[in-house]
């Protein structure tokens, strides 16, 4: 273009070309995601003859081979919809992966209520389907991980081309992304100007995702320019920050800013609510013998009621009241929770001493999951006059309060890392509250079952007193 030209040549700016172009960077990304989708199909289908291999002994019996054309559709139906062949699988593939094999188990079930349904028109293995399905699991997985390691050093680090322009506020721009000062190059968002916009084009052409950083009374000139610029256009906005903006949405023909949202989707609360209830269920059928042996080893050792009850906050900072196994003198109970229990706490039974080393008196809160209250894995449930230091938890910490967007949990990611016992100072719920929010932010159901068995190697613990 004529002012392109004009103004490259007088040197105020770099050449397009040298923000990295887009085309091959879209052409790559698609090579990818076709890579994925067929991955995916491969992945299942090899997974599938592998069972049907070990349950027929051969991969081609015909059993096996329509539990795989029945499901393989279905599977393709719903995985499209939950998006696991997009731009986010370069920034988060594990997530995508989760996307990935939930479609896998809800297509397994949809799968088997055809089977049900039609029973006598189709022939479906009742057995190659859990073995081709666990199969399946890890293969999606291994192959997008496979996948991720080959694709992000095709795209030189950065599957989007970024450009970062300056406008007189400040940013750190990471490494390897171009970024350009508005004031040296001389852009500006000026609507009225064809040739100042023709500058900007010329200065940002290429990229894909421009973010920009400028004063507040200049957003609004931006935002109109960017519209029309053909690109992702990001405005950075250290405000919305420090309230900790989700995403913008609109109210009654206003713009509204998002500062929350559930932590978990429906169908992620339904998959973790039938884990917490399998979970508790099974393990009051293994371990009732040792919770009747524990209450009756309890009213013999002290006066007074087998089960301890506290109020403490749970979800939506909603009060429930948790159940454990008394450890302490009837009178010497702390409801409040304002005295953190010591080594040698005189206030501890002798049948108490036992329960709490080895974390007994807390499985009377499987009831607490069966009702609702609690889930299996989740941030530890505090008492109210808890205190770090001297302290109130939640004096210590603004971001204390997150760690309520879910159920609290009979164990956790704190627990399992070692964070537990008294906290004589702040960072000891610090440290807790970290590893709350990082569990969190990155839930899957799979977490919550690496987060169970590793529980068992930490039930005998120090700072269990």
């Amino acid at each position: 273009m004529k002012y392109e030209a004009e103004f490259v040549a007088a040197g105020n700016v770099p050449l397009a070309t040298s923000v990295a172009g887009s085309t091959w960077r879209r052409e790559i990304r698609l090579c990818i995601y076709a890579a994925l989708a067929l991955g995916d199909g491969v992945a299942i289908s090899i997974a599938f003859l592998l069972a049907t291999l070990i349950r027929f002994g051969t991969p081609f019996d015909p059993a096996g081979l329509t539990s795989l054309t029945v499901m393989l559709p279905v599977y393709y139906g719903i995985a499209f919809q939950r998006k696991p062949y997009s731009g986010r699988f370069f920034t988060n593939w594990r997530r995508t992966a989760h996307d990935a094999i939930t479609a896998l188990v809800t297509a397994i079930a949809v799968s088997g209520i055809v089977a049900f349904a039609i029973h006598a028109q189709i022939d479906i293995s009742r057995s190659v389907v859990p073995i081709g399905g666990i199969l399946s699991g890890i293969a999606l997985i291994g192959t997008r991980a496979l996948i991720h390691r080959i694709a992000l050093p095709l795209l030189g680090g950065h599957p989007i081309a970024t450009i970062v322009l300056i406008d007189g506020a400040p940013i750190d721009v990471p490494p390897g992304v171009r970024s350009l000062d508005t004031g040296v190059y001389g852009l500006c968002p000026d609507p009225t100007d064809p040739h100042a916009l023709d500058r900007l084009s010329a200065a940002i052409g290429g990229a894909e995702r421009v973010v920009l950083a400028c004063p507040g009374e200049r957003r609004e000139a931006w935002a109109v320019t960017l519209k029309g610029a053909n690109v992702q256009g990001e405005i950075v906005t250290p405000d919305l920050m420090a309230i900790g903006a989700v995403r913008l949405s609109s109210f009654a023909d206003c713009a509204s800013v998002v500062v929350s949202l559930g932590p978990l989707d429906t169908l992620n609360r339904i998959l973790k609510r039938a884990f917490d209830i399998g979970v508790s269920l099974a393990t009051l059928a293994l371990l009732w013998p040792v919770l009747l042996g524990v209450a009756i080893a309890i009213r013999l050792d002290s006066p007074g009621p087998v089960l301890f009850r506290q109020p403490r906050m749970g979800r939506g900072n909603a009060l429930f009241s948790i159940l454990k196994f008394r450890s302490m003198r009837i009178d010497a109970c702390d409801i409040a929770g304002d005295r953190s229990t010591e080594r040698d706490d005189p206030r501890i039974t002798r049948v108490g001493r036992f329960i709490r080393a080895t974390s007994i008196d807390e499985l009377p809160q499987i009831l607490n999951v069966l009702r609702g209250t609690m889930s299996i894995v989740g941030p530890r449930p505090h008492a109210l006059g808890s205190l770090a230091g001297d302290k109130l938890f939640w004096e210590v910490d603004r971001h204390y309060w997150y760690r309520h967007a879910v159920k609290p949990g009979i164990t956790g990611l704190a627990q399992i890392n070692g964070f537990r016992g008294a906290t004589a100072v702040p960072e000891d719920l610090e440290n807790r509250l970290r590893a709350d929010i990082s569990y969190m932010r990155g839930w899957t159901i799979w977490r919550d079952i690496r987060i169970l068995a590793a529980t068992t190697g930490v039930l005998l613990h120090r700072n269990a007193f």
